[in-house]
């Protein structure tokens, strides 16, 4: 597993929480380690080291001068430019960045971005100089830097930045004056909706002293959380309570219900990048208190949206408020493309993995170092690690803004991250299977995962099998010989949900990996690889066997036009969210009732009955945007749910996980539309079927884990859902 370098001093984890800095201490701390000196030993300013007692007050007391970080703005001609220097005031990052955009008439267009890594920073008495090599998203003539603001003292309005740009060669370019704007580096509109069932109070503040922890005591909450990292959110407008009366006895939200809700109520929603996110807290998912909170959108115009559950984290005792701020934070976070801290190699460009990273974006619960959570937690600063900062601050704007880039593109992955470890003491065995190994093109691939131990005194392990919960990491190599890593179309945020499991207990879950945040990926004939990894407690890496499917070359006209029929971006989405109401999704539904139509008899025909019969037996809720925030509810349509799964049933298209939920919603869309004798055979099948883990070379039939297996009837189990 790759980490961070294990001779700094981020190796255990730690972050230094250096507080408010001038740029005269980043000078001195420059100078200081070109010259082989500690900077850690005295010669800082009073801001850096605040000890009155070893540090006289100079009489007369000098006028201290302004901090020159933050956001500034300047045009040119046609050209407008936002730039960002960093470094001084809290955790400098010794960085200058910059967006262009192009102004005509009435519209302005995003341009292109840079940012200089590591620039020369002068300082007198007078002035700051920043200058460096610039990166860019565009071929630029003048790549060279300079940025120079005049220093003014605290009774003086802060100084502008002129910026001017050189070749390579030392010859001149434009030069931008920008007025300073922001001490923060970007702002953004967040717009926080409450849904009327929530038990708890929507989390305000908590104390960092409350319970043990590092870095400072402060009150935080969400806005001082991210203004800390230097991001300014503004609350909108449209922040209300969203009544969900009408949706009477279901209150427990669905993906596809929340995500049918963000496209129609937030009041903020664009089909564009954008500055604005939404965050809507609600009682309860469907996959029940484990799930902390979802990140929405990571197709098309992605990271738009998140949702937070109390039934998990709601409550007013400090460990709650902790747990609150945390999760809002966290969700958060994935909309500005931070991936977890042991993800870091996922993204585009891959970065190390920090699974020690003290971060708002590692999980308390899974943390690696002795001591666990609890470590975790009396360490945590409730900051970003230095590398989030620089993404938070520097980003190229596509990178980080909500609807740009899309999130967390894989990269580089393969056997060059998933290498087979040189010693496994952890007692583990990951095994990953498909019920059939070879697929038509279109058709839904669903991977079966199972984890056992050959330790006869059993070991503590996490239940979270699925790839939606980021503890297992799926690769796939396609025909065409690219490797890219499985990403769900929806992230999930969980807490901690263990088991102990003996030589006789095996830990199942199956997950649909055919459509995620980079659309299909089973999309073309030939053969697929397919591994993936379990990360355990301690942060033991589990490596699966390859495992090897076909997908086959379309023959007939009629199975051509079945995989056009299936392979567009709404049956993906419809795929994995196990159907849904969305209007705009209308396309993949019609498409997929032109196959009933057309294709009753084919087996592919049966993928789509399911997802229509788990769908139909909803009470489908939509957040509706009115005079009054509400909740519109489809009834469920017990009898064409009951039609279509009993097709389902007794058709051989699922694996034996997938076939148990079906039977499970069967009996109960049977019971609820009177057909009591019905409901009681479904009843008696499912009880009498066995669950069978994949062949791992052990013996097969072992009975799951209790702490599993009760999930088994939940229909939010499959198709990217089942956690």
């Amino acid at each position: 597993m790759s980490q961070q370098d294990p001779t700094g001093s981020e190796a255990i984890g730690g972050e230094f929480w250096p507080g408010e800095m001038s740029v005269d201490d980043i000078a001195t701390v420059h100078a200081m380690e070109a010259e082989g000196r500690d900077p850690t030993e005295g010669e800082m300013s009073a801001a850096a080291n605040p000890d009155p007692a070893i540090l006289p007050t100079p009489i007369p007391f000098p006028l201290a001068k302004r901090a020159v970080s933050g956001r500034y703005r300047g045009t040119l001609g046609a050209y407008q430019l936002e730039l960002r220097v960093d470094v001084d005031r809290t955790r400098p990052m010794n960085r200058i960045s910059a967006d262009f955009y192009q102004v005509s008439g009435g519209t302005t267009t995003y341009f292109g971005s840079l940012v200089v890594k590591s620039p020369t920073i002068t300082v007198s008495a007078t002035q700051i100089v920043v200058k460096g090599l610039g990166n860019f998203t565009f071929s630029a003539g003048n790549p060279v830097i300079k940025v120079t603001i005049q220093r003014r003292t605290i009774l003086q309005a802060q100084a502008p930045a002129s910026l001017q740009f050189f070749s390579t060669g030392g010859s001149p370019g434009s030069i931008y004056n920008c007025a300073f704007e922001s001490i923060r580096f970007r702002t953004v509109r967040i717009e926080t909706d409450k849904v009327s069932d929530v038990s708890t109070p929507v989390f305000s503040s908590y104390n960092t002293s409350a319970l043990p922890s590092g870095g400072p005591a402060r009150n935080l909450s969400v806005i001082n959380a991210y203004a800390e990292a230097g991001i300014e959110m503004l609350p909108s407008a449209g922040t209300n309570v969203i009544n969900v009366g009408a949706a009477g006895a279901n209150v427990k939200w669905s993906n596809a219900e929340l995500h049918a809700s963000m496209q129609s109520h937030f009041s903020l929603w664009q089909d564009a990048p954008q500055w604005a996110v939404w965050q809507v807290a609600a009682q309860d998912h469907d996959i029940g208190p484990g799930l902390y909170g979802i990140m929405f959108d990571q197709q098309g115009k992605q990271r738009q949206g998140c949702a937070v559950f109390h039934r998990g984290i709601g409550g007013t005792t400090a460990e709650k408020l902790r747990l609150q701020l945390y999760t809002y934070v966290h969700e958060l976070g994935h909309g500005f493309n931070l991936l977890h801290s042991w993800q870091k190699s996922l993204g585009t460009p891959a970065v190390p993995n920090r699974p020690l990273s003290l971060s708002w974006m590692n999980y308390p619960f899974n943390y690696p170092a002795p001591g666990g959570e609890s470590t975790y937690w009396s360490q945590f600063a409730f900051q970003f690690d230095n590398e989030e900062i620089i993404h938070l601050r520097h980003a190229f704007r596509n990178d980080i803004i909500m609807g740009g880039s899309n999130f967390a593109v894989g990269s580089a992955l393969g056997r060059e991250i998933m290498a087979d470890p040189v010693r496994n003491d952890s007692g583990l065995t990951f095994s990953i299977s498909t019920h059939q190994r070879k697929f038509a093109l279109g058709e839904p691939v669903v991977l079966q995962l199972a984890l056992s131990t050959s330790d006869s005194k059993g070991r503590r392990v996490h239940t979270w099998l699925h790839p939606n919960c980021n503890l297992v990491k799926v690769v796939i190599a396609k025909p065409n010989g690219v490797v890219v890593g499985y990403e769900p179309y929806i992230e999930h945020l969980v807490g901690p949900r263990e088991s102990v499991i003996g030589r006789d207990d095996v830990i199942l879950d199956s997950a649909y990996i055919g459509y995620g945040s980079d659309g299909f990926y089973f999309d073309q004939p030939g053969n697929y690889q397919i591994r993936a990894s379990y990360t355990s407690m301690d942060g033991s890496e589990i490596l699966s066997d390859i495992i090897t499917i076909r997908v086959s070359y379309p023959v007939t006209a009629a199975e051509e036009e079945l995989a056009d029929l299936f392979m567009g971006d709404d049956q993906g989405k419809l795929l994995y969210m196990l159907g849904s109401d969305d209007e705009t999704l209308r396309n993949g539904n019609e498409a997929f009732d032109l196959v009933l139509a057309k294709y009753p008899k084919h087996p592919m025909a049966n993928y789509v009955r399911l997802l229509k019969g788990i769908n139909a037996s909803r009470d489908f809720k939509t957040i509706t945007e009115d005079t009054e925030a509400r909740v519109s509810v489809r009834k469920a349509e017990v009898e064409l749910s009951a039609e279509m799964l009993t097709a389902v049933a007794n058709s051989a298209v699922l694996d034996s996980v997938s076939h148990q939920m079906t039977l499970s919603t069967l009996a109960d869309v049977q019971n609820r539309s009177g057909n009591k004798d019905a409901a009681k055979e479904t009843l008696s099948m499912l009880s009498a079927m066995a669950i069978k883990p994949p062949a791992t070379g052990r013996k097969q039939g072992r009975k799951p884990a209790s702490a599993l297996a009760e999930n088994f009837s939940n229909p939010s189990y499959w198709n990217g859902m089942r956690q």
